[in-house]
């Protein structure tokens, strides 16, 4: 699993919390929870910073093609081009 607070047992309630975390550490979070998305555009209506979000939906993308994107996101970007982002894998 992508998201290792699922299997923690914590919930979407502690999605804001997990964002702001990985913002503090300047890293973006990489996830396949859908609410993730809706935290995300919560905080776009509200301005409300985020560090920005890498959406792997598992049935859409192979473990190979995704450790691929992900290593192609890291070397052509740099942390500040994600802040507010969310994109998408595959790419």
């Amino acid at each position: 699993m992508w998201s290792p607070h699922k299997r923690m047992g914590l919930g979407s309630s502690k999605d804001p919390i997990l964002l702001d975390r990985a913002a503090a550490q300047g890293r973006v979070l990489v996830t396949h929870d859908t609410d993730f998305l809706r935290e995300a555009a919560r905080r776009h209506v509200q301005s409300i910073p985020f560090a920005g979000i890498i959406f792997i939906a598992p049935l859409d993308v192979t473990i190979g093609r995704a450790v691929a994107d992900l290593e192609l996101c890291a070397k052509a970007s740099k942390p500040e081009e994600w802040i507010n982002r969310v994109e998408y894998l595959p790419l």
